[in-house]
């Protein structure tokens, strides 16, 4: 990044899920802008490949084993990030489990909760954690959680995905609103269909791809570096008046 106003430099930003997909598009994207990054994730050795990668840009890394689901791991693993970095500007609740694909009839309470355990429950426990230190610390920041276009669109046989997401959404609006006086900004961002490890086997799945590539305006998936530069834009807190919004980066699928 060549522009100022982008200049992450001494910024620490948490990225949850961040060793693959969208969370480690936007940590690189975080990390070239100068920003120190801490990834979390269940996969030691993603984790470790992820943090070696980030590294090359410069800026401080930090990978740590977390199961956002866990109340007490999420409050250890914070509490380790403030002691290594001694401070979060800016948090993004990008870890994420999809769902079985079965009807909705059939779909267990088991299941229902296995989803939302890590996507709702995980992210309130994530967010919180971090509002409360900004509140604390002062001077503001920055919560952002990565959404799903099937908040947008029905979602057959992901019921409980979409929930997932749409509670998130309407929880950083609600942070928005509150946390407004503390100088703290919340988004979500609603995610299209993306390459990933967790979309990509659908994605490239015969009958999928037939049915709805045609319908992408770009007539391509989506990467994760299409979120590196917006995830650089939200940590900066540019802009300042900006905040409770969804911001929807899906190629205008939605629109189309």
């Amino acid at each position: 990044m060549t522009n100022s106003m982008f200049d992450l430099t001494g910024h620490v930003a948490l990225i949850t899920g961040g060793n693959s997909g969208i969370g480690l598009g936007m940590a690189r994207g975080l990390a070239q802008a100068g920003a120190d990054v801490c990834i979390w994730g269940t996969n030691a050795e993603r984790n470790a490949a992820a943090a070696a990668e980030l590294s090359e840009f410069g800026g401080r890394v930090r990978s740590m084993v977390c199961d956002v689901g866990d109340e007490t791991a999420v409050q250890e693993s914070f509490a380790a990030v403030l002691e290594h970095f001694g401070r979060v500007d800016s948090c993004f609740a990008n870890a994420g489990v999809s769902g079985a694909g079965v009807p909705f009839t059939e779909t267990s309470l088991e299941e229902f909760r296995r989803v939302t355990r890590i996507n709702l429950e995980g992210a309130f426990l994530t967010l919180r954690a971090a509002a409360a230190h900004m509140v604390e610390r002062g001077g503001g920041g920055v919560l952002v959680g990565t959404s799903s276009v099937s908040t947008i669109h029905g979602a057959p046989r992901n019921q409980a995905y979409a929930a997932s997401k749409a509670g998130l959404t309407a929880m950083l609006k609600g942070c928005a609103v509150e946390l407004a006086r503390h100088g703290i900004m919340a988004h979500s961002i609603v995610a299209g269909w993306t390459e990933t490890p967790l979309a990509s086997p659908a994605l490239h799945n015969p009958a999928f791809e037939k049915k709805v590539l045609p319908r992408m305006p770009h007539r391509r998936w989506g990467k994760p570096e299409d979120f590196a530069a917006l995830a650089v834009y939200l940590a900066s807190g540019v802009g300042g008046f900006h905040t409770g919004d969804e911001i929807v980066v899906d190629g205008a699928y939605s629109i189309f």
